[in-house]
């Protein structure tokens, strides 16, 4: 694959083609009366997912636990961020009943940054997979975690409780994680994917990029070969899209072509699924992923 450069155009005009479904139809509504109901809250939602519509229109939603404030401050997301929210032990069983009413063969769960918790929020990590189990035992859950600061113990508290797949996003090249990841590092992230694949051989990682963001092709692969070398085995690859004027800019809009290059070289290096495309995100499709 050749290296492709980025545009030095700081606002490539966005492709007629990249657009999804806006959210309406009556799933939609019956999956957000019940989430307000529940006072629950969504990835989709907070952080402005633009398959909001079709996931939800098929009854599907990747939960976001220990509130909808982050500890981070990150260029590219959406999330509310600021001084958290006390955390709520009844949340996990909140979630629980959700997936009960739904009838969710597949649940992904995940959370804000923690950064004022000494576990990052492992507790409620472990706490919700077990509640989701006892009321919906035939329930496959995946965690899409952050990355507790590089604490193994926390990982330990989230894999005792046995989770389907484990999921933690490198998002970026590390070039660019000044920029796009303020307070994460990419040995970090790749050390904490190591070692759940180490302690737990028979629970599948899984990590997921956004590109647009000024990354060159050979960057890309870089990372693919690092995922793959720390025993990842499932990759998501999406356009980063810019959720408002304070966010980071999109440098370039990659083609679908280009995705589908991506893919063959991920499959190609190893990866058991690569998910691959514009709209593609980290719970897009996982069901399928997971196998």
């Amino acid at each position: 694959m050749e290296e492709v450069l980025v545009s030095l155009n700081p606002h490539p005009a966005r492709p007629a083609w990249l657009r999804a479904p806006a959210p309406a139809g009556e799933q939609y509504r019956e999956l957000k009366a019940l989430v307000e109901r529940l006072r629950l809250h969504t990835v989709c939602e907070s952080a402005a997912c633009p398959n909001l519509g079709e996931c939800w229109n098929r009854r599907t939603a990747t939960f976001m636990i220990l509130g909808n404030v982050c500890t981070r401050r990150c260029g590219f997301c959406a999330v509310q961020k600021g001084a958290p929210l006390a955390v709520d032990y009844d949340e996990p069983r909140r979630v629980a009943e959700a997936v009960e009413v739904l009838d969710l063969r597949y649940a992904v769960i995940t959370s804000v940054n923690r950064d004022d918790r000494k576990d990052g929020g492992a507790e409620l990590f472990a706490l919700t997979i077990r509640a989701i189990r006892e009321r919906r035992p035939a329930c496959r859950v995946e965690v899409l975690i952050p990355d507790f600061q590089g604490s193994h113990e926390a990982v330990d508290l989230v894999l005792q409780a046995s989770p389907d797949v484990m999921n933690h996003n490198t998002e970026t090249v590390p070039r660019l994680y000044r920029q796009v990841r303020l307070g994460a590092r990419y040995p970090r992230s790749l050390d904490l994917l190591a070692y759940s694949r180490h302690a737990r051989p028979d629970i599948p990682t899984k990590s997921g990029l956004m590109l647009g963001l000024g990354e060159t092709t050979d960057e890309v692969l870089q990372v693919l070969r690092d995922l793959r070398d720390h025993g990842v085995e499932i990759l998501t690859l999406g356009q980063y899209l810019r959720p408002s004027p304070r966010h980071l800019p999109v440098l370039r809009y990659l083609p679908r072509e280009e995705f589908d290059e991506l893919r063959r070289a991920g499959l190609e290096m190893g990866f058991r699924h690569v998910e691959s495309g514009p709209l593609v995100r980290s719970s897009y499709h996982a069901e399928t992923a997971a196998g």
